[in-house]
């Protein structure tokens, strides 16, 4: 189906059809694991996003020895937290992120983690909170044309999607944007939308405020370092499991390509462009094969932080959210590689390991950003088959690619994929 002119072809056979059927490719086993937390290992320097070592000069940092305990006293400790039961793989060889998370989507359940709360900075996992913040403050239909002072102060260097000023764009698309292509001129369009940019970093610190992410600082919108701007594995985590409530959310995080809508110019026929997700265990690309079952969410690289993900999948039944954050290997999609093991052993350790913590419930046990059914901002949910699918199916998907797909016998997870204790509930 198409929807403000961007045609949606989200996901493959590899988010499909091994939702129910196909097993992961499990990682060989690592050494073993403590059974509750091991001491805590350096902190590296950042990449570039061109893959460059930062410049020499900044030392090495080490987690603090006392950080949060929201979620649960383990996960205040520096290190590696896990708690391995009879059955439970070993934590796998090669993790090597500044800090990582390992939770079940739905229950919350921590299954293990490593310096959960350590403040970092999020490059563009930050956009999750920015989406969960503002998108369901308007309906995908309504239309912006953009001002120049729209994208006024973008940082150097900043991803862009490639809007054009004086032209117009439907939030349909600005979201296809920010979510695709990680879009900062997207983001700055839709702060301009909200308000402004002063505004809408306000807006994301309350809300993050809201969601018990007391880690994070916001300083920009669109996660580009800013001297201040920290988040944490933890944090992240919770900002994932907060959007994949929203419909809109759902859909765009799991779109693999869309049209874009070019510049307007007086007299001519508006052209459009393609665009690809640069989730690469979504997409597969760079020597990657998609991950089978993954759903989205988010990822980033900047200067100050490296590459940052987080990522949701399902395997038979199981729904995981994982967060990597600088991988210290400084090799191509190393965050993608590591994000994959630690999926591969969230699914073979499930039921084996006890938790480590949780991930909370907003404040009063609700998130009052959207609708009572988690679409705020009236936005339809567009999926096959159901109004109400959940997050675990594929999302914007036209009959063609369904047909090509072969999967009209595919049974849609209708349950609602997270506990009623954080479903989204309106103001008032």
């Amino acid at each position: 189906m198409r929807r403000g002119g961007a045609a949606l072809l989200a996901a493959s056979a590899s988010l499909l059809i091994p939702l129910a059927t196909a097993a992961p490719a499990l990682a060989a086993p690592g050494p073993a694991s403590p059974s509750a937390s091991a001491s805590p290992g350096a902190s590296h320097g950042a990449t570039a996003p061109d893959g460059k070592a930062k410049p020499p000069g900044k030392p090495a940092k080490e987690p603090p020895a006392q950080m949060s305990t929201v979620g649960g006293e383990l996960l205040g400790k520096p290190g590696t937290q896990v708690q391995l039961g009879p059955g439970a793989p070993q934590l796998p060889k090669e993790i090597s992120g500044d800090s990582w998370l390992v939770a079940d989507a739905e229950s919350g359940d921590i299954l293990a983690a490593h310096n959960a709360h350590w403040k970092l900075p999020p490059a563009s996992t930050l956009k999750m909170l920015f989406a969960d913040t503002v998108l369901p403050k308007f309906p995908k239909t309504q239309k912006h044309k953009v001002l120049p002072s729209d994208l006024a102060g973008m940082g150097e260097g900043s991803s862009q999607v490639g809007i054009k000023e004086d032209s117009t764009y439907t939030v349909h698309d600005l979201w296809l944007g920010v979510f695709l292509r990680s879009g900062n001129d997207a983001v700055h369009a839709l702060s301009a939308m909200n308000g402004g940019t002063a505004k809408t970093v306000q807006d994301m610190q309350a809300h993050a405020e809201d969601l018990q992410a007391l880690d994070t600082h916001v300083v920009t919108p669109d996660g580009y370092d800013a001297d201040g701007q920290v988040s944490s594995a933890y944090d992240l985590t919770l900002f994932a499991r907060s959007g994949l409530q929203n419909a809109d959310f759902r859909e765009y995080c799991s779109t693999v390509s869309a049209q874009f809508p070019g510049e307007e110019k007086p007299g001519k026929k508006r052209e459009t462009f393609g665009i690809q997700n640069t989730n690469r265990l979504l997409t597969g690309a760079s020597g990657l094969q998609p991950y089978k079952g993954m759903a989205g969410v988010k990822n980033g690289s900047t200067t100050n932080a490296g590459n940052t993900f987080t990522g949701v999948a399902q395997h038979d039944g199981k729904k995981l959210l994982v967060t990597v954050m600088n991988p210290d290997i400084k090799e191509a999609n190393e965050v993608y590689k590591e994000t994959q093991r630690l999926l591969d052993w969230g699914f073979e350790a499930a039921g084996h390991v006890k938790p480590v913590g949780t991930l909370v419930a907003p404040k009063g046990g609700a998130d009052t950003s959207g609708g009572k059914d988690g679409r705020g901002g009236g936005a339809q949910a567009s999926v096959a088959g159901s109004s109400d699918d959940g997050m675990w199916t594929a999302l914007g998907l036209t009959g063609g690619a369904l047909a090509v797909l072969g999967v009209a016998g595919f049974v849609v997870h209708r349950r609602h994929p997270l506990p009623d204790l954080v479903r989204r509930r309106p103001k008032g």
